[in-house]
């Protein structure tokens, strides 16, 4: 089942060549089940403070404590095992993205969703877990305001999972293939990574770059929901602590609004 996205990008144009699947990282063990318990936030002496980029992107440095940063770690790398697993997508023009990636709820690829992963086994996407959830929630409360109207509606449906290995990058893009313009939640692990913002109608400078680090909470909406935005840089080396994958991960969570 393949859904048409409500903006297209090449008209919805889409590659007859299939993504590449990628092996799960080795830290993997094959009975290794993902997790499902509650994820927790940083807690130290001074709560997570929430600096305002742009009109309605927010950035909270160092949001997720150690602890639900290694839990994430060890879901991705359940998330990413086959069917359905960790693959580099390939866009229309047959290019293989640097990023490898691995959906969850809905299964995106250049650039449509679908609920089986159509450009590699075809397998049913893998569930989207209640902790990530809870989590998408969570931010965008930490974000707006836990009385804010976004919190109160927030009802996440997918996750796509990318892992940024050294040389890896993405380049500016708008998150334009779901109908909703409920906020996008971006979770950054390991390696630090610039985050580079453009504006809604251009994918030129200036630019507002942000320094992501591990644990931080990115999160865009209003009337910059559809802000073209993309990751020029990984820094190597610079992940505070092991979290058994080289690189970097973003956990992107979103409200499609498709059914």
């Amino acid at each position: 089942m393949t859904t048409d996205p409500p903006t297209t990008r090449r008209r919805g144009a889409r590659s007859r060549r299939g993504g590449e699947p990628v092996s799960p990282p080795t830290e993997l063990t094959t009975s290794q089940p993902a997790h499902q318990t509650s994820l927790t936030f940083a807690a130290d002496a001074r709560p997570p403070t929430p600096q305002h980029v742009l009109p309605g992107v927010v950035h909270v440095p160092n949001w997720l404590d150690r602890g639900a940063q290694r839990r994430l770690a060890d879901d991705f790398r359940a998330w990413a095992r086959p069917p359905a697993g960790l693959r580099r997508p390939r866009v229309p023009t047959g290019h293989l993205m640097s990023v490898q990636s691995v959906c969850l709820g809905w299964h995106w690829y250049p650039y449509v969703y679908s609920k089986t992963a159509d450009d590699t086994d075809g397998a049913p996407v893998k569930p989207l877990p209640e902790a990530l959830v809870e989590l998408g929630r969570g931010a965008v409360a930490a974000a707006y305001g836990a009385d804010s109207a976004e919190a109160a509606a927030y009802s996440p449906d997918a996750a796509i999972v990318n892992l940024y290995p050294d040389t890896a990058r993405l380049g500016l893009h708008q998150d334009g293939e779901e109908p909703s313009d409920a906020p996008v939640v971006t979770l950054s692990l390991g390696d630090t990574c610039t985050f580079r913002l453009a504006d809604v109608d251009r994918r030129v400078g200036p630019f507002t770059d942000l320094a992501m680090a591990s644990g931080d909470l990115l999160v865009f909406g209003r009337e910059n929901r559809r802000i073209f935005h993309g990751v020029p840089k990984v820094f190597p080396g610079t992940a505070p602590f092991d979290l058994g994958f080289p690189g970097r991960l973003s956990i992107t969570v979103r409200e499609t609004g498709l059914s």
